[in-house]
């Protein structure tokens, strides 16, 4: 977790369509030209030019989503010798493909134009020409590439294509990480680029701990994964660890020993489940105890009560009772009656 001293999360977001048609593929080059080049030609600049791009950076990873017509990116030897930009870049191409890569050495057997993930070092040359596309982009610095990739010079173009081994843990993993960004605070945004940058380089590594690197990335992007199936739907009384591993095509075994620092699955719903009635009964004072029990998947407002007990030492109508004095207290200041909450020992939801 980052240390307080740790720069904030940092969010942009730019999109050319408040541009003039003329002006929009080049105030695209200004927004992306710190990073890479973009090559126009006098008709693309005619037609205009549809991008979007939000980027967000935490504990020293940045990642953008872009949605872009066709373009050409290139990063020239001369370009390369003039920047200090030396960090690697990993496409990953949720709708669209990876284009036509050259000005670098590939394999003769590596994939062309796919959906997938590319790495491009940009300490290397490349040129990009890419089909309309919405990709996702993970920049990692270099030391940290270097340190689970044996040649990390290597792994300039290299393609993964999306039925390749961990890829679509990357796919889902990343989709998430787009959605939840925007909301997340720095700690939890954090943790979920360091989580996709260790499912990228277990999916890439080549090192003969390989095999253990992917296991616990994996088990990472899993776990991130059941816990988002969990949030979203806390409140259907049908959701059970049996439920979930059959919902999401996962061996139970494997989950279950996954979930064994929480007290196991089952414990973990039920302690989600308490969280979200605590947070219920002081946003909602007029909602019965009972009616928040049985829509959180309950059976029985006594078995309610003594697990909300047993959690936080208070009963429901004690919490209620507790969260209502705090926002007569604070009333008009809703950062106050966080703060007041959070320093009078009323559980946090998350």
């Amino acid at each position: 977790m980052p240390a307080d001293s740790d720069p904030p999360k940092i969010s942009t977001h730019f999109s050319t369509r408040a541009c003039p048609r003329e002006r929009q593929l080049l105030a695209w080059r200004d927004r992306v030209g710190h990073v890479v080049d973009v090559v126009p030609d006098k008709d693309q600049i005619a037609r205009g030019f549809s991008g979007s791009i939000d980027l967000h950076a935490a504990g020293g990873l940045v990642f953008t989503e872009a949605r872009t017509d066709a373009l050409v990116l290139e990063r020239s030897i001369a370009r390369v010798s003039t920047d200090t930009r030396r960090d690697f870049a990993f496409h990953v191409y949720v709708e669209g493909e990876t284009g036509h890569v050259s000005g670098l050495s590939v394999k003769r057997s590596a994939p062309g134009s796919v959906r997938g993930i590319i790495a491009l070092d940009l300490n290397q040359r490349f040129r990009v020409e890419r089909p309309a596309c919405r990709v996702l982009t993970m920049f990692v610095p270099r030391v940290i590439v270097a340190a689970h990739i044996g040649d990390c010079d290597a792994l300039h173009g290299r393609v993964l294509p999306d039925h390749a081994p961990l890829v679509h843990f990357v796919f889902e993993h990343f989709e998430a990480t787009a959605r939840e960004l925007p909301v997340l605070d720095r700690p939890d945004a954090a943790d979920a680029l360091d989580a996709g940058a260790r499912l990228l380089l277990a999916a890439f590594a080549d090192k003969p701990n390989a095999a253990s690197d992917s296991r616990a990335a994996l088990q990472t992007a899993v776990k991130s994964q059941v816990k988002r199936y969990i949030e979203t739907r806390l409140h259907e009384a049908d959701l059970t660890p049996t439920a979930i591993v059959e919902a999401l095509g996962l061996k139970r075994a494997t989950v279950y020993r996954w979930f064994e620092q929480e007290g196991g699955l089952a414990a973990y719903i039920r302690l989600r489940r308490l969280r979200e009635a605590a947070d219920e009964l002081a946003l909602f004072p007029n909602l019965r105890i009972a009616d928040i029990a049985f829509g959180l998947g309950f059976k029985s407002a006594s078995d309610f009560t003594r697990a909300f007990r047993r959690a936080f030492d208070v009963s429901p109508l004690e919490m209620r009772l507790r969260a209502l004095e705090l926002l007569r207290a604070t009333s008009g200041d809703p950062v106050m009656r966080m703060r007041a909450a959070h320093s009078r020992g009323l559980p946090e939801s998350g």
